[in-house]
């Protein structure tokens, strides 16, 4: 009976430990330079979110030649991955921006060059979203993850202009 007892205490641990394991085998969506880049800009919004922008358009590069490239092989399971990296990286552009607004900084010149970012790259989406370049179950397979990162972008260019027209509406103040 300890036996039995002992093997489903071990089950119980591993499938309660599974998330833990499988969330260290996600991929950072930035590389160690990257990473060094960020580091070195902490206190810059400006610097920072300019290399953030930097990073999100390279992962929308990438995307584009790699589907461009005959020689893909399962080209739908690396659109989704790219779709999903480009997505981490955006993100935490987001998080910068959350960031820097708490610590009450101008961003007034850094959103701009976001917000020429975020049209950018909502331009590059809707071109993959009407690519007529893949057959309807290829595209069926990255089709939620592009329709979450299009949700993301309109979602984020909204916020970000939001943010902007505040921050102006501030700075106008503060002249007064």
């Amino acid at each position: 009976m300890s036996a039995q007892r002992t093997a489903a205490a071990s089950l119980l641990l591993c499938f309660l430990l599974l998330p833990v394991a499988w969330g260290q085998f996600r991929q950072e969506p930035l590389n160690p330079k990257e990473i060094d880049a960020l580091r070195d800009a902490a206190q810059q919004p400006a610097v920072r979110m300019k290399l953030y922008v930097d990073f999100a358009r390279a992962r929308l590069v990438a995307l584009e030649q790699m589907r461009a490239d005959p020689n893909v092989k399962d080209r739908a399971q690396q659109t989704h991955d790219k779709l999903e990296n480009f997505l981490a990286v955006y993100d935490e552009l987001n998080d910068n921006i959350d960031t820097f607004v708490e610590r009450k900084e101008d961003l007034r010149k850094p959103l701009k060059m976001v917000i020429e970012a975020d049209t950018e790259f909502q331009a590059k989406l809707r071109a993959l979203q009407n690519a007529r370049d893949s057959s309807p179950s290829e595209a069926e397979r990255y089709q939620f993850v592009l329709a979450n990162v299009i949700d993301t972008v309109d979602a984020s260019v909204e916020d970000h202009r939001q943010l902007l027209s505040e921050q102006e509406g501030a700075a106008k103040h503060k002249k007064k």
